[in-house]
């Protein structure tokens, strides 16, 4: 395909008559052709700081890349004019998107001296150089990353920190304006089964933890709705083993945010796991308090010898879950009222907390809670890549 690119390059460069480079998403060079000199094109014409040092380096400044992402041009469907910008040392441009099926590719640059006008479609050599930036769009398709890669590149962005190349493979494939969701499924004991894969079109695996816990990357085509995540949320936990669990995120538009979706789905399967309420699969808009608990490191000190007693543990649970109401709390404990109270008492005498006040029983809500969602869910290790995982792990 390489050939094939700076074939099209020199073609470009001969029908525009300007020096001509095509740069991929990222502002990394992939060919390049110097004018022969003929033509109109002048010599002065044909280097400018920019284009040196795409040639030398093979990529750009964060600087470059905002002055031309200024003019729009990743947005750009048609020839964009990118003026000069002379204390930069940038002369003028003229931008061709490379695009193919709606999906940015990249672009073709020429130093054209602003001689061909983007604005008329007869201008010479317009309509044909338009016509190879769609043949690189072609060319640049068909090497796109398969499944396999965009797991790699969803694993990778999952990371800390995320990989902007990997964000921008993601955001090719799946589209920038789409809504797109995670889900999280942590898979029960024994793990994955041989051959898992995850349902629903145009979904994007990642195996995490060893195969602890696996992300999905979901389009979502209806408008953004979280609605079919959940479903298909709730088919794939149909092909793992029983007990398992999944979250979902809040939707956003694009792959720009995944860090934070996957904290979202990673949390909300956390919760699932621990609230029969909740369970088998629960989102991050209904998790209520359940936000703050998952965000604490774990339950104060000051706990530890209530939580050492599971008995005094779920009954202190169960009432403060019941506001603090004796008649409700001993019906679904199953229990005399002067055994919740005398239970209740047990609590203070271990915590020295006072259940009369509303900052101490805020204190052991959130801690009894925080308990139960730490011994459910260990650290975990690593993050595994999908293609690290041999056909037993999968």
């Amino acid at each position: 395909m390489r050939d094939d690119l700076q074939d099209l390059v020199d073609e470009v460069s001969a029908v525009l008559g300007a020096p001509a480079t095509l740069e991929d998403r990222d502002f990394t060079l992939l060919a390049f052709c110097a004018h022969d000199g003929t033509g109109p094109a002048t010599p002065g014409a044909t280097m400018d700081t920019v284009r040196a040092r795409s040639i030398l380096g093979r990529s750009s400044t964060a600087e470059v890349r905002a002055w031309f992402e200024s003019h729009g041009i990743t947005a750009a469907t048609a020839p964009v004019r990118v003026p000069a910008d002379p204390a930069a040392g940038i002369l003028t441009r003229l931008c061709l998107p490379v695009r193919a099926g709606g999906r940015l590719y990249g672009w073709l640059w020429l130093l054209d001296e602003g001689r061909t006008d983007v604005a008329d479609p007869a201008a010479p050599g317009l309509g044909a150089a338009v016509a190879l930036a769609a043949e690189a769009g072609r060319l640049l398709a068909e090497g796109r990353p398969g499944t396999g890669d965009l797991s790699t590149a969803l694993c990778t962005v999952l990371t800390d920190p995320p990989s902007p190349r990997a964000v921008r493979a993601l955001t090719d494939a799946l589209g920038a304006a789409t809504p797109v969701t995670l889900v999280a499924l942590l898979p029960a004991a024994p793990g994955l089964p041989a051959g898992w894969t995850p349902p629903g079109a145009g979904a994007v695996p990642a195996v995490l933890a060893g195969g602890a816990e696996v992300a999905v990357l979901l389009p979502l085509p209806g408008g953004g709705d979280p609605r079919p995540a959940g479903a298909l949320s709730g088919a794939a936990l149909g092909h793992l083993p029983a007990g398992s669990t999944a979250g979902v995120a809040a939707a956003r538009t694009g792959c720009g945010d995944l860090p934070a979706q996957w904290h979202e789905a990673r949390t909300a399967a956390r919760v699932a796991a621990v609230d029969p309420r909740l369970a088998p699969a629960a989102s991050w808009p209904e998790l209520g308090a359940w936000r703050q608990v998952a965000a604490l490191p774990g339950p104060d000190p000051a706990l530890a010898a209530l939580l050492a007693d599971p008995v005094l543990t779920g009954t202190v649970e169960a009432w403060l879950d019941c506001a603090g109401s004796p008649q409700r709390a001993a019906a679904q404990l199953c229990i005399h009222r002067q055994t919740l109270y005398y239970r209740l008492g047990r609590v203070q005498e271990l915590t020295g907390l006072d259940l009369a006040d509303g900052a101490d029983r805020l204190l052991l809500h959130l801690g009894v809670r925080a308990a139960r969602l730490t011994s459910a869910h260990p650290e975990r290790p690593a993050p595994r890549r999908w293609s690290d995982l041999s056909s037993v792990d999968r």
